[in-house]
């Protein structure tokens, strides 16, 4: 028995990073996961990773998974995507919005067109894929859509990285806390929007910078294996939490991964370094 058996996933930037861990982890937990990326195969972009591998380590594992390339700062592709899901597993159950784009070039720098095509993917996709995703969830009187944040969302020397100082966030930091206060509106807004049809919508953000092979492009971390990281599963379990507990205990939140792990005892110790929850098929990362 997992926390998600039968139920549909669509697990956005999956092809490396945080979005492999959680398609891996929800497909181990009994979810269909329907992973969509841009990068199909190894190779076709520069850094590691791919959704032919998710897919892949998900279904060596005896879990069920399709690929679907997509650019969710495409309405039309938001669209195909929801609907090849429900066509490959049925209705959507859980949209997990990972994908995001940053460049980090100061402000004076920053060409317009690619402030425009990082608010598309990192705002406009979200937006768009639940609007895709919610008349299923409504039909059937349940969901969730959970959204990935960052602690650059909160402004400079307010968040999760004490003294971190990286030249050129300003974009992604502006774009966090948009889909944060989307995140909040959807969910407690004005007849709070979703909450009557019994569907879960949240954000959080990784407690410490991931290692994934974007953080490590961008001398965020100093390898996959940094120390002072969180791993990508921490990301993973905290969005299961978020997208199987009951919806009065988690709607609206926005919150952080480890912070939201502690408070309903899926963590074993403060410094986030062990998972040991009853019944799970992950006992340490």
């Amino acid at each position: 028995m997992g926390k998600l058996d039968g139920r549909v996933a669509i697990v956005t930037g999956a092809s490396r990073g945080i979005g492999q861990a959680i398609a891996e982890l929800f497909a181990a937990e009994g979810a269909k996961v329907v992973c969509a990326a841009r990068t199909l195969k190894e190779g076709d972009h520069q850094l590691e990773g791919s959704l032919e591998r998710t897919v892949q380590n998900i279904v060596s594992n005896g879990g069920q998974a399709i690929p679907v390339t997509a650019n969710v700062s495409e309405e039309d592709d938001c669209m195909r995507l929801v609907e090849e899901a429900s066509a490959a597993f049925g209705p959507v159950d859980i949209l997990v919005n990972n994908a995001a784009l940053n460049y980090y070039i100061p402000i004076e720098d920053y060409p317009a067109s690619r402030w425009m095509r990082s608010f598309a993917v990192n705002v406009h996709g979200p937006f768009m894929m639940s609007k895709a995703a919610l008349p299923a969830m409504i039909e059937r009187k349940g969901g969730a859509i959970i959204n990935i944040s960052s602690g650059a969302g909160i402004g400079p020397g307010r968040g999760p990285y004490p003294g971190a100082r990286v030249t050129g966030g300003t974009m992604y930091g502006a774009s966090k806390a948009a889909l944060e206060r989307f995140t909040q509106g959807l969910a407690q807004g004005l007849a709070q929007e979703v909450y009557e049809h019994g569907i879960t919508v949240a954000a959080f953000s990784p407690s410490q910078v991931v290692p994934t092979p974007g953080t490590v492009f961008h001398h965020l971390v100093d390898g996959l294996d940094d120390p002072k990281g969180e791993p990508p599963l921490m990301m993973a379990r905290a969005a299961l939490l978020l997208a199987s507990e009951p919806l009065d205990k988690v709607t609206g939140r926005v919150t952080y991964s480890q912070q939201i792990l502690q408070e309903f005892g899926w963590i074993t110790n403060g410094k986030g370094t062990g998972i040991d929850r009853p019944g799970s098929g992950f006992s340490q990362i």
